[in-house]
């Protein structure tokens, strides 16, 4: 009986150790490729909906997504909010 509960707390004292241990945890990189989600252009995505801003833009069109952004910046700036 003795036997068993020694056997016993060194299964649980190897089992607790065991769990403490960390893996080893490496990323293989394959050399040259990019293995992330490609980024588009910002006027080629859709205006967001959006109770904070009211700008819009065309789709794809790179001149009417700087034109809101200027807007936006414009009715950001303080100085120009308060003349």
């Amino acid at each position: 009986m003795k036997a068993f509960v020694l056997a016993a707390a060194a299964l649980i004292a190897a089992t607790g150790l065991e769990a403490c241990g960390e893996r080893e945890q490496v990323i293989v990189y394959k050399q040259g490729k990019y293995q992330g989600k490609p980024d588009s252009k910002p006027w080629d995505n859709d205006p967001a909906a959006s109770l904070y801003t009211s700008s819009k833009w065309t789709k794809g069109d790179q001149t009417s997504w700087e034109n809101a952004i200027r807007t936006r910046n414009l009715y950001q700036n303080e100085m120009t909010r308060a003349k």
